[in-house]
């Protein structure tokens, strides 16, 4: 199912330095732009926001709990707009429309932040940070089902996420497979649960996180896809995708990626 509007949701404020002018009235702050005198700033859609195109619910990246956005690549962002001195707001859109570049081109956004893996062929559409985090391809179903693999679905159904690389792993490697698609993870873990479907496939880290909750439920099976997160940014947007970077970088040095790391997934990153 599409959704019809886009919803634009508000985060927890990110706290701004206050900027101090000096001199005449005017401000030197252009629509749409970002901190005053900064030549090297990026140019922003909307004037003190950075504004995010994610897909929602994608617990435990991006998600709404009390009318609020929150999860890992909520708070990362958060480290950007507020090196920019902005705030962060969210728009929740199809997917596909963020894995395409649609929804960058068309300046519906600044930056896609959603748990998205970096892949040759996105790198054609729009422009991606450094990698920030690693996945895989996994299996969700219900304990004792007699699945196991995307063997054992064989005339059987497999929920998969429009525009995804699960989407694409099974259609290359699941052939005897009921492929049987939908815009969401929501609506994806909604048909494993209510038996819709007889399995569940993609990143490993919200189908884990799911499956703490639906004890009744498990992670059968991993698949080495090798995969790594990274945040778009529209092809040529060279200023942003330098903050993004300097960003990751120095949260990664400073420890700040790690706390975040932890509060989300209950453990610190490998190295």
């Amino acid at each position: 199912m599409l959704r019809s509007k886009l919803k634009v949701l508000a985060l927890v404020p990110v706290l701004a330095l206050a900027v101090a002018a000096a001199g005449c009235g005017k401000s030197d702050t252009p629509s749409g732009g970002t901190t005053p005198g900064a030549a090297d700033a990026p140019q922003l859609l909307n004037a003190g926001k950075l504004t995010t195109c994610t897909g929602l619910p994608y617990e435990p990246f991006q998600f709404e709990k009390d009318g609020k956005v929150i999860g890992f690549d909520v708070e990362l962002v958060d480290l950007v707009a507020k090196k920019l001195n902005v705030t962060q707001e969210i728009v929740d859109t199809p997917f596909d429309g963020i894995q395409s570049g649609v929804d960058l081109n068309s300046g519906k956004c600044d930056l896609a932040a959603a748990g998205m893996t970096i892949t040759e062929t996105r790198k054609q559409n729009f422009d991606f940070s450094d990698p920030y985090f690693d996945a895989t391809q996994a299996l969700v179903s219900k304990k004792g089902s007699g699945v196991t693999d995307l063997a054992s679905l064989k005339g059987k159904k497999l929920a998969v996420q429009n525009g995804t690389t699960g989407d694409e792993y099974a259609k290359k490697n699941a052939p005897d497979v009921e492929l049987v698609t939908f815009e969401d993870l929501g609506l994806l873990l909604n048909a494993v649960e209510t038996g819709a479907v007889d399995a569940g496939i993609n990143d490993n880290g919200v189908l884990y996180d799911w499956a703490k909750k639906k004890t009744d439920y498990e992670v059968v099976k991993e698949f080495d896809t090798g995969e790594q997160y990274g945040i778009g940014v529209k092809k040529g947007n060279d200023k942003l995708l330098k903050v993004i970077n300097d960003t990751l970088k120095e949260a990664k040095s400073s420890g700040e990626y790690d706390k975040i790391y932890e509060k989300w997934f209950g453990k610190k990153p490998s190295k």
